[in-house]
């Protein structure tokens, strides 16, 4: 769920990274997660390379590599997720093909090239520019476009509106979004994405897009 942005190391930091990894150790990915690597296996069963944006302890590209992905990189700003995406890719010899950059993929977009499938499980609440991150990441995606962000209803506002007043008394920098979820659709759209697959939970909404006429082995 992270990504370069205020404060980031005082949300995303060791202990937490810790507890994401152990608690995906245990119990898998997050519900949301797994329906977002169903819909994208249902769409293409087979996927040769992984763009993961924010991919924290690296859910998405652990489960992927492990059913058919050759390749997976995975961009996050936060060293503790990596060292901890890192340390899971050790523990099951899939770091050979599990490359890791730190940043902000707006920041270093030169040097992060297109994949098959591109994702961002939880990451735009995290950011505010939000059309700069989905044009950025968009046009990575060859042929898949997997998102997962929280819908702009006014509980999840309330919700988020308070997590940032209690980090602005304790003075972390830190700050979640809720965009609008029509911007959101449109900015894909506009990047040249078919919207595939939508599921909107309590919270979290799930969604595939696709790029029309991409052909199925490009690599």
């Amino acid at each position: 769920m992270s990504s370069t942005c205020c404060g980031v190391s005082n949300v995303f930091d060791d202990a937490k990274a810790r507890e994401d990894l152990e608690s995906y150790r245990r119990k898998g990915p997050s519900d949301s997660t797994v329906q977002l690597i169903d819909a994208l296996r249902e769409r293409a069963p087979t996927l040769d390379t992984l763009l993961d944006i924010g991919g924290g302890v690296g859910a998405i590209a652990h489960e992927l590599l492990a059913n058919g992905v050759m390749h997976a990189t995975l961009v996050d700003g936060s060293a503790s997720y990596l060292d901890a995406a890192r340390e899971e890719g050790a523990h099951r010899s899939t770091n050979v093909r599990l490359e890791l950059r730190k940043g902000d993929i707006v920041a270093i977009a030169a040097d992060v090239g297109p994949a098959d499938v591109v994702t961002l499980d939880k990451v735009v609440c995290c950011y505010e520019d939000m059309d700069a991150l989905l044009a950025v990441s968009a046009e990575r995606a060859r042929r898949l476009y997997g998102i997962v962000y929280p819908r702009d209803d006014w509980w999840v506002r309330l919700f988020i509106a308070a997590e940032n007043a209690v980090r602005r008394l304790k003075g972390n920098d830190f700050r979640g979004f809720v965009h609008a979820n029509s911007a959101i659709d449109a900015a894909l759209r506009r990047a040249g994405l078919t919207p595939r697959f939508n599921a909107r939970g309590a919270w979290w909404i799930v969604a595939v897009y696709e790029r029309v006429g991409a052909s199925p082995s490009s690599t």
